[in-house]
């Protein structure tokens, strides 16, 4: 059964998640950063097929596979879309060895106690059951913690563990998101109230059920160790959050059990004019340099 194969890769894996999941608002940058400027596209549909043609690229290179990767984090565009003529679910699982995510937030909502919380998921149990006849195997939420305010933050970890029960009860795994702003002046202050809202959060995760923590690179190393260890806690991924892949894979490498999840980290260096030996090659030291980070502890 591919969801028992998946929950074993996913749990104990070699590898690190690669993040593939702009959505609307982070796109124009993305495909900026690959060289495809604003006045190559003059719609959002234009704008979506050269995303997914970026992500095809990637997703269909060589050095793209289980060996190395353990998960991919879809948008919801790339689900229902097609890679090398395959669903791109079915692709990635196999062909590629590699676990299909879904994101499924809507973006931020505006700022309130220092924090954002996810816009309202109209439709998510339709979402969700539409993820698992494409053989998704679990979902990714994103929120921000902009300061270390207890009121916001609380806020944002009950808004999480709501939607990830939701998520659990479709039989999919949650990914929850709480990303700390890594260029407040109180990180490490918002990281210890984060800790402990999650530590306590996870009591209301149902017997037998786990989830998984997709976390800013903390201050102090280890500092989500306990989460690691915790028996409703799967997986704890990291987000590069702003640094650079070589910040991003220095600090990842000082925190034991935690793998990446990397997005901008992953594609760095990647253009759209490279030929597809320099594509390859500048994609595969990537993917090793964040490999060896993520199997460092």
């Amino acid at each position: 059964m591919p969801h028992q194969s998946q929950a074993e890769r996913m749990t104990s894996g070699r590898g690190f998640v690669a993040a593939l999941d702009q959505s609307g608002g982070s796109t124009p940058k993305a495909l900026r950063l690959y060289g495809i400027g604003d006045g190559a596209y003059s719609s959002e549909k234009e704008m979506f097929d050269l995303i997914h043609q970026m992500r095809s690229r990637i997703v269909t290179s060589p050095a793209f596979t289980g060996d190395r990767i353990v998960a991919a984090i879809l948008f919801e565009q790339t689900m229902d879309r097609h890679i090398d003529g395959r669903p791109a679910t079915a692709y990635l699982w196999d062909t590629k060895g590699v676990v299909p995510i879904l994101k499924i937030d809507k973006g931020l909502a505006e700022a309130s106690n220092e924090v954002q919380l996810m816009k309202p998921i109209p439709g998510l149990d339709d979402l969700l059951r539409r993820a698992v006849s494409n053989g998704v195997f679990g979902t990714k939420e994103r929120s921000v913690i902009g300061g270390a305010n207890a009121e916001g933050i609380a806020a944002v970890v009950a808004q999480q563990f709501e939607v990830a029960r939701q998520v659990l009860s479709h039989d999919l795994v949650p990914i929850l998101e709480p990303e700390v702003s890594i260029s407040i002046s109180d990180k490490a202050q918002a990281e210890d109230i984060l800790r402990e809202e999650i530590t306590t959060q996870l009591e209301t995760v149902p017997e037998g059920q786990r989830v998984m923590l997709k976390l800013s690179l903390p201050t102090k190393a280890n500092h989500y160790q306990p989460l690691v260890a915790h028996p409703k806690v799967m997986r704890v991924l990291a987000l590069s959050g702003g640094y650079s892949r070589e910040q991003a894979v220095e600090l990842l490498a000082e925190n034991t059990g935690v793998i990446a999840s990397f997005s901008r980290a992953l594609t760095e260096g990647l253009a759209v004019d490279q030929s597809d030996e320099q594509f390859n090659a500048t994609l595969d030291n990537a993917i090793q340099s964040i490999f060896d980070a993520s199997v460092a502890g």
